[in-house]
């Protein structure tokens, strides 16, 4: 018996580590000194402070917090009245509006938050705050109703008629007599919508806008290139979470020993908990209010037309300093959103959204240009064209640079363990050595239809802009190759950690990825087939409908310069646009003095640019998924 106890007890050890694993894990590395996600070099509470001097974080959380508690009241008082009314209803309009409220339940995130988007765009609804909030109690209202109907199933439909009867009115019966009965329903339904509020991710990211972002979407945005604050910040929701958990479970048993002694504790502890959150609230206000500019606005408005700039921008793709030096100098506020993928980027403006300043990729930039959605930029103010490095200027999408200014450029590669793998080896067989035996179980693969495609395509000698459908054909079979023999680990951004751990060989990296790797790891290099690869560039345009294209020249003028660019390129470890910082970093003393895979290559005929191609586009897209489920 003793023997089955401890196993018990065991099993149930091993089972609570294995669910609070990963939050210990993440809580140890909150207060690592380095950026390392994986290896703790020091304690160190760096991230902290950083994510308490980041206005993006603070916005976000607070932001978060009011449209939850909002949404949460908002929905649990409609849900309540709803489900009541719905009590008292014929069988016929009950069971249709039950059927209804289910379907927000039952149908997938993603085509809620596509129709939402759908809806605020044909009323011509500029997304933002309200937009979200809506939103959120729109689909915290089935939660709290599908909780509180049971409740009221089990309830004696004559307990409202009875106190009637006895004189109440019919709000007092409802008060004091309903709601009373079905409270433990109405608190688990509001709890419920809290927690979705909260976490909602993929409706939250389609029906904002105006910089308003909840937590998960900075998270989201956040977590495409290695950034601790995350772990802070998690850590901090982690520990306030398990403090109203204690909250919640020793008040009721404080409560009850307290009316024992009948004792004023309930009332005084509504007051104090009330307090707190108003103090909350006010301290997130003091706090945004002071990270906030502090020069007249008038000032831009008389001169630009506007004091507000909104940029849509790549995840963790500018130092936050520069922006708020851009703030600081021209009295504006800059509204800074973030995507993670052209494509996302090219929903939103399709969904309607409006901003003064993009950062696409070459390929959707020529699309842009193709659908007439760009103005040429005035040459007038953004006279920092001229600091350009000459090999990123006048690219195919764009040969005059009339509509782009270049922002960060570089190639997809190798990054190779130079104590495993032999140079001569690559040079041998370029992007080939991934089929090479010996690395089985050993490589990592980026998961990008486009540069999945284009590796396969070099391999093989082909154009990675090819329009001939065989081709395609025999690079499907080259990655379903790959596939099913390699034991490839198809991943994203968390091969950078994975890399400077020395955890596989060999892996398809960005270049400016690559540069940190091996800014971490002096045993990695980087490599790129002489049979070419995508030289990519990612350059700052204005849409056709930006409300402010004035302050929007500005901007990427200050950008261009050489602080804003050194300090951009120093903060996201890309190649800068800027010859000057480009030749600074990478030369002797620089940051990246000797550091093969920060200085793009130039000079090799066979690199290409994508060009965008709406049918290879639907073949890449097509056979990179069928590659996937290959095995």
């Amino acid at each position: 018996m003793k023997n089955k106890n401890f196993l018990r007890k065991l099993l149930l050890c091993i089972t609570f580590l294995f669910f609070y694993f990963p939050i210990l894990y993440m809580l140890v590395f909150s207060f690592n000194s380095s950026r390392s996600l994986t290896s703790f070099d020091g304690f160190s509470v760096q991230w902290y402070e950083k994510m308490f001097s980041d206005r993006n974080m603070l916005e976000a959380i607070y932001y978060t917090l009011v449209i939850a508690i909002l949404a949460t009241v908002i929905s649990t008082i409609v849900g309540t009245l709803t489900a009541i009314g719905l009590s008292k209803s014929k069988k016929i309009l009950r069971e249709m509006v039950i059927q209804v409220n289910d379907l927000p339940i039952l149908n997938p995130e993603i085509v809620t938050a596509v129709g939402l988007m759908l809806f605020y765009v044909s009323l011509h609804i500029q997304k933002g705050f309200m937009t979200l909030l809506f939103a959120h109690i729109a689909f915290c209202i089935p939660y709290v109703i599908l909780s509180i109907m049971p409740k009221l199933r089990g309830l004696d439909a004559n307990l409202a008629e009875a106190a009637m009867d006895l004189g109440a009115t019919p709000l007092q019966a409802l008060r004091k007599v309903i709601v009373p009965q079905i409270m433990p329903g109405i608190v688990s339904g509001a709890l419920i919508a809290f927690t979705m509020s909260f976490d909602d991710f993929i409706i939250s990211y389609f029906v904002t806008g105006n910089g308003v972002k909840n937590i998960s979407t900075l998270v989201w945005t956040m977590s495409k290139r290695i950034n601790p604050s995350i772990n802070a910040l998690s850590t901090i929701i982690v520990v306030i979470i398990t403090i109203t958990l204690l909250l919640v479970n020793i008040l009721p048993v404080l409560k009850e020993k307290a009316e024992k002694k009948h004792s004023k504790f309930s009332k005084y502890t509504i007051r104090i908990i009330m307090v707190v959150l108003a103090l909350g609230i006010s301290g997130g206000l003091f706090v945004l209010n002071k990270s906030a500019k502090t020069m007249d606005p008038q000032i831009a408005i008389e001169k630009y037309g506007s004091n507000v700039l909104k940029v849509f921008n790549w995840g963790e793709y500018i130092d936050p300093e520069v922006n708020a030096a851009f703030e600081r100098e021209y009295g504006v506020k800059v509204i800074y959103d973030t995507f993670d993928s052209n494509e996302l980027m090219y929903t939103k403006l399709q969904g309607g959204e409006a901003y003064d300043v993009l950062v696409p990729s070459d390929y959707m930039i020529e699309r842009l240009i193709k659908e007439d959605r760009l103005q040429p930029l005035d040459k007038a103010v953004v006279k920092n064209l001229s600091q350009v490095n000459e090999a990123i200027k006048g690219l195919p999408f764009d040969p005059e640079n009339t509509y782009s200014a270049p922002y960060f450029w570089g190639s997809v590669g190798l990054v190779y363990n130079k104590e495993h793998i032999a140079i001569e080896d690559l040079m041998a067989q370029g992007f080939n050595i991934l089929h090479d035996e010996r690395l089985k179980g050993n490589i990592y693969f980026y998961d990008s239809e486009r540069d999945a495609f284009m590796i396969a395509l070099k391999a093989l000698g082909y154009s990675m802009n090819t329009e001939n459908e065989d081709e395609f054909i025999e690079a499907y079979d080259w990655l379903v190759q790959l596939n099913t023999t390699m034991d490839i680990e198809i991943v994203t951004d968390e091969v950078i950690d994975a890399m400077i751990n020395g955890n596989k060989d060999i892996a398809v990296v960005y270049s400016g990825d690559a540069a940190y790797i091996l800014s971490e790891n002096e045993e990695m290099g980087y490599f790129i087939p002489q049979t070419g690869t995508n030289l990519w560039s990612d350059a700052m345009v204005i849409p056709k409908n930006a409300e402010n294209p004035k302050l929007a020249n500005e901007y990427i003028n200050f950008i261009l310069e050489y602080e804003q660019s050194m300090k951009n390129s120093l903060y996201v470890g890309y190649a800068s646009s800027n010859a000057e910082v480009l030749d600074v970093l990478s030369g002797e003393n620089g940051e990246f003095e000797g550091n093969e895979a920060y200085l793009p290559r130039i000079g090799n005929v066979r690199d290409e640019i994508f060009a965008y191609n709406e049918k290879t586009k639907k073949w890449m897209s097509d056979l990179w998924t069928k590659v996937k489920i290959a095995k």
